[in-house]
């Protein structure tokens, strides 16, 4: 028997290495992916058999309201990521300052994302509390400075204040999280030198900002701004589920947030299935039209 060449033994380590998370893939990703897919033309409610409909579930979903109205709440709560893109933006800024102590700074912006879920929207469900949520508190007590009757709204049970008062909750979770710290690694990779001629050239800090800052850090905008509409899409059941219920009215609800209920709420497999296929070509058609018209902007 001859023996293995080099390059083959390399191969097959390569190979080696590779093949768990392989396997992983198959049996965790693949394999339930193609079973959504024929899920997605049965009516099954995993009590009966499965019985096949064919395009029945989608032409459904096209003609249900809730599904569009589930839609736009999800696009409307997604306001919350330019937001969250320029607060990290500015706290990155800020935290790439020497000064004394910055590190404690930067771990104290980063705790929220640290934190668990379920304990933050139990928190941010007090503040909310209309009676004696401190948010609530501070606006009356504001008024009573100013001399002027102000009272907060009633935040989660209010359809105009619901989608708004998530808003503002995942700004404050996400801003310090993830997307600082690419921000401020992007920033330490700023060359010096490109500042340094700017200043020569009389430029002031908005300038060396807009000329020199922004374009070298245009590579980690776009991926954060790609990722971030990608979880946008994907993102909501947790607060609402936790904070709201989906409500008032359904107000809060998002298409990650219909799937759930459909599926284990109202044991829809099949529809459930069409759904989340449906929202996957749109997260699709998102990503490929944000590489098409935004990725000739990256400066490499």
């Amino acid at each position: 028997m001859k023996p293995l060449k080099s390059s083959t033994k390399e191969a097959l380590a390569g190979y080696g290495f590779l093949m768990p998370n392989l396997l992983g893939f198959l049996l965790f990703t693949s394999i339930p992916v193609a079973a959504s897919m024929a899920l997605s033309f049965l009516d099954w409610d995993l009590l009966s058999a499965p019985r096949f409909v064919g395009l029945d579930n989608f032409i459904t979903l096209f003609k249900d309201p809730f599904f569009w109205q589930y839609s736009w709440n999800t696009v409307y709560l997604m306001l919350a990521i330019p937001l969250s893109m320029a607060g990290s933006l500015i706290l990155a800024i800020g935290m790439n300052q020497k000064l004394k102590g910055i590190v404690f700074f930067r771990t104290v912006y980063f705790l929220p994302t640290l934190c668990a879920g379920v304990a933050i929207y139990m928190l941010w469900r007090l503040i909310y509390n209309p009676e004696f949520g401190i948010l609530n508190t501070f606006i009356a007590k504001t008024g009573e400075f100013l001399h002027i009757p102000l009272k907060g709204p009633y935040w989660l049970t209010d359809e105009k204040w619901a989608k708004p008062a998530l808003i503002i909750m995942s700004v404050w979770q996400s801003v310090g999280g993830y997307n600082m710290i690419l921000y401020l690694a992007a920033l330490q990779g700023v060359p010096r030198d490109l500042y340094d001629a700017a200043e020569v050239d009389g430029a002031n800090a908005w300038q060396k900002f807009w000329a020199v800052t922004w374009p070298q850090i245009s590579p980690a905008t776009f991926f954060i701004a790609i990722m971030s509409i990608i979880g946008g899409f994907q993102a909501g059941f947790d607060p609402a589920y936790i904070m709201t219920g989906g409500g008032p009215n359904g107000s809060t609800t998002t298409i990650i947030y219909y799937i759930y209920n459909n599926a284990f709420e109202w044991h829809k497999m099949g529809y459930a299935a069409a759904i989340a296929w449906v929202l996957f070509v749109i997260v699709f058609i998102f990503t490929v039209l944000q590489w098409r018209f935004f990725g000739k902007q990256v400066h490499y």
